[in-house]
């Protein structure tokens, strides 16, 4: 199971938080645990890590389930799973590369501007691909259909609830009465409607 999913930038800034567990202690102090874990890793050593002191920080119980850190550094940004045992490491580096992929399709080329600025579709896309802990599609053409498709129903409802949308099919059936402010000034320019 997938404990966690964590996004900071070199700065030890988090990005991206979200727990699939509930911790015993505050978030601030298990991201910087776990920045200090990552962060102090030599450039050539392997990608995941068992880590023990988060046990307790994380709340887990029983002796038998471990946690281990997987870890995956682009540019300026570190995306971190923490899971138990029962997930492969190499599945996890996958599944991150998938992350980030699917993030690198809807801001083509991500940067950490983009997790600040558009916080809530990283949180989207992150529960396209993990539920509960659990994975639930890996596949990029699905994850990037399913994210157009939510993008186009908000702006599709946006524009129906605003009064003041601009443009034609602008006014939604609860508003069939109103016109709207581009279709009033079209129809002064151009005569229709004038007395």
């Amino acid at each position: 199971m997938i404990h966690s999913v964590i996004i900071f930038n070199t700065s030890g800034v988090p990005r991206l938080i979200k727990f699939y567990t509930p911790i015993h202690k505050s978030a601030q102090t298990v991201v910087p645990k776990i920045y200090s874990l990552v962060s102090t890793r030599p450039p050539g050593s392997c990608n995941f890590l068992e880590a023990p002191e988060l046990d307790q920080l994380l709340g887990q119980k029983d002796v038998d389930e471990k946690l281990r850190v997987v870890y995956r550094s682009y540019a300026t940004l570190h995306f971190v799973f923490v899971v138990d045992l029962s997930e492969s490491e190499l599945g996890m580096l996958d599944l991150i590369q998938v992350f980030v992929e699917a993030l690198d399709r809807a801001f083509e080329n991500v940067c950490e501007l983009d997790l600040v600025f558009h916080f809530d579709e990283v949180h989207h896309i992150l529960s396209e691909i993990i539920q509960g802990g659990i994975v639930l599609e890996t596949n990029l053409d699905e994850i990037d259909s399913s994210v157009h498709q939510a993008a186009s129903a908000r702006k599709q409802s946006f524009a129906a609830a605003n009064p003041l949308a601009l443009g034609v099919g602008g006014v939604g059936p609860r508003n069939a009465g109103l016109q709207t402010p581009l279709g009033w000034l079209t129809g002064k320019i151009t005569g229709v409607g004038a007395r």
